[in-house]
């Protein structure tokens, strides 16, 4: 059985990392889809240029460039989203809701309706989506962002169960904090040895898919990193 997948936003802070860890897995075939290219000289890797990815053509032309098949697993895993935060409920416009569930939640939706039809045509697959802690556990000043990222965790864990006849398994990671140029320059004074790193991610989602049978509708916390024990 062939083992094929598709990483969305791979050139971002959090693609890239997760990227290079992939890029060192056992997969037959890679899909990097993106708004733009990568160097990378690996022949089973096939890059897609995407676009806005809340408009529904552009992912359904996206995804018409992957073949099915039923002696394939496909897997996917999208970092897909944004942030915008600082401000109380009713100092929000609603522009930045708009924008918040258009990147958050809309992209999310489209990407996870078109690989269940991908996965459906083919063998069986797993899909991780990107969501946040704070989808889970509110904090001030991040209602639109909180609540886009919420909704996406009732999205995968419904597609959990949807998935069941397509033999299609869904997963979430909600991380805190990633460790990003963006997040450092962001918080300067911070100690940035509790943050998640990104090749971590891309390891612990590998791990998701190797056991993409047992596990589905989970939503994994990650707060902080444990730190290195010095005195071992």
């Amino acid at each position: 059985m062939k083992k094929e997948l598709l990483i969305f936003g791979s050139s971002g802070a959090l693609g890239n990392g997760v990227t290079e860890v992939f890029l060192k897995k056992n997969y037959d075939k890679i899909y990097l889809l993106d708004f733009k290219h990568k160097e990378i000289a690996q022949t089973n890797v096939k890059q897609i240029i995407v676009q806005d990815l809340s408009v529904e053509e552009n992912v359904k032309k996206a995804f018409g460039e992957i073949q099915p098949s039923k002696e394939k697993v496909f897997f996917l895993f999208s970092t897909i989203g944004g942030f915008t935060g600082g401000k109380k409920i009713w100092e929000t416009e609603v522009g930045y809701f708009d924008r918040m569930i258009n990147m958050n939640l809309k992209t999310s939706f489209l990407i996870a309706k078109y690989f269940s039809l991908l996965v459906k045509s083919s063998h069986s697959g797993s899909i991780c989506l990107t969501s946040a802690y704070t989808g889970l556990v509110p904090e001030s000043g991040k209602a639109v962002y909180g609540t886009s990222k919420a909704a996406l965790i009732y999205l995968i864990k419904t597609l959990a169960e949807e998935g069941k006849d397509i033999n299609l398994s869904a997963n979430a990671i909600a991380p805190f904090i990633i460790d990003t140029p963006a997040n450092r320059a962001w918080m300067k004074d911070a100690d940035y040895e509790d943050w998640i790193k990104p090749a971590e991610i891309g390891e612990l989602v590998d791990s998701i898919f190797q056991s993409y049978r047992l596990v589905s509708g989970n939503i994994y916390q990650l707060k902080y990193r444990q730190r290195e024990n010095k005195h071992s």
